[in-house]
């Protein structure tokens, strides 16, 4: 996949270090990852919550956070919307 919006997982990093192995190592994932469905993603990331065809929100270091992403499946791209707390994620709603 093709990740584009990568610096807000280097800004969150920042603020929030306790998520950097698991946000990196999702990253080098997604960068390799062959999905090509949400069931493909949902398969790996069983707590992953798919919004609709192309909206998903991942639960971060053991859902301490959460971050939501939009994939195109067609064009193998995927966009990283924004990374929150819960208190932020509650927001997002």
């Amino acid at each position: 996949m093709k990740v584009i919006g990568t610096g807000k997982i280097d800004a969150f990093i920042k603020r929030y270090a306790d998520a950097s192995n698991w946000l990196l190592s999702w990253l080098a994932e997604a960068k390799s990852a062959q999905w090509s469905s949400p069931n493909d993603v949902k398969m790996r990331y069983r707590s992953a919550s798919i919004i609709d065809g192309s909206t998903i929100i991942f639960d971060v270091k053991g859902n301490k956070y959460r971050m939501e992403v939009n994939i195109s499946f067609k064009t193998k791209t995927l966009f990283i919307n924004r990374i929150g707390t819960h208190a932020e994620y509650n927001k997002w709603k």
